[in-house]
């Protein structure tokens, strides 16, 4: 494993805590960026450097507020990351997962109930990829400033297949990572498929070691927008807003048990 990271010179604001009402939190469109130098002077002159300390796993984020989000939901139509038809990674998420990962009402793509005795699966769609899916606002594909950078703050870039990948637009470092999710006594597993919310170069907050808040400051802070199979498992107070309190680290392949998440396991690359 690499040496993980921490940043050492961005002041951390507070944030808002999570607004009453529903929210959602949505991304961008997909498009191949143009090719960058891998080696790009970190945003704002801060640097990243390694973490004292550090032994083994990759650290913890707690207090994170999560929204809901899901494949074939089209949150605004107008608006450049209004609509999960399609992800930052796959240009055709809604094709290559098998349709909509919820209800058609009205011919409209909406989320609902999970049960632990479906494994949190949906109900009208026999998915073709992992249902156990999230994001994570560090678009190391699309955001010029993200995929200059990847290389220096990703903490698995030097290794295989990724190295073979640098200074690659069609190749993701964060696509189909697994984090480790917990709530309220309740862990889960999941696969990064898309980046946010609000954000899309925040790598102080993705890989650092000191616990920092989300760059975003809009939906009650989110930190991550996570699947209606993740929050099923995770038992999450409505099927649809915000959540405060979730943990989350990243995890390697090799330690992720045996579960409804594994039944699927999402391998595709950016397209």
């Amino acid at each position: 494993m690499s040496t993980l990271l921490q940043p050492r010179c961005r002041a951390v604001t507070s944030r808002p805590g999570p607004p009453t009402g529903r929210r959602i939190a949505r991304h961008r469109l997909p498009a191949v960026v143009a090719l960058v130098a891998a080696a790009a002077l970190p945003l704002g002159g801060c640097s990243l450097l390694p973490a004292a300390g550090l032994s083994g796993g990759y650290p913890l984020h707690t207090g994170i507020v999560a929204t809901t989000f899901w494949v074939g939901e089209v949150f605004d139509p107008t608006a450049s990351d209004g609509s999960q038809v399609y992800s930052t990674y796959d240009s055709l998420w809604m094709e290559s997962f098998g349709g909509c990962d919820g209800t058609e009402v009205d011919g409209v793509c909406q989320t609902e109930a999970r049960t632990e005795a479906e494994d949190w699966f949906p109900t009208e769609t026999v998915p073709l990829e992992n249902p156990f899916y999230l994001d994570l606002p560090f678009d190391d594909v699309n955001d010029p400033g993200a995929f200059a950078r990847r290389d220096e703050v990703v903490p698995w870039a030097a290794q295989e297949p990724y190295r073979s990948h640098r200074g690659d637009p069609l190749f993701s470092y964060l696509k189909n990572r697994w984090v480790e999710l917990s709530f309220d006594g309740a862990t889960c597993y999941a696969q990064i498929q898309d980046a946010g919310p609000g954000e899309y170069d925040d790598a102080e907050y993705v890989f650092g070691s000191d616990d920092q808040r989300p760059l975003n400051d809009r939906y009650g802070g989110a930190g991550m927008d996570v699947s209606p199979a993740v929050v099923g498992c995770l038992g999450f107070d409505e099927l649809n807003g915000e959540q405060a309190g979730v943990s989350w680290r990243f995890v390697d392949e090799a330690d992720v048990p045996e579960g409804p998440w594994t039944r699927i396991v999402t391998t595709s690359q950016v397209r």
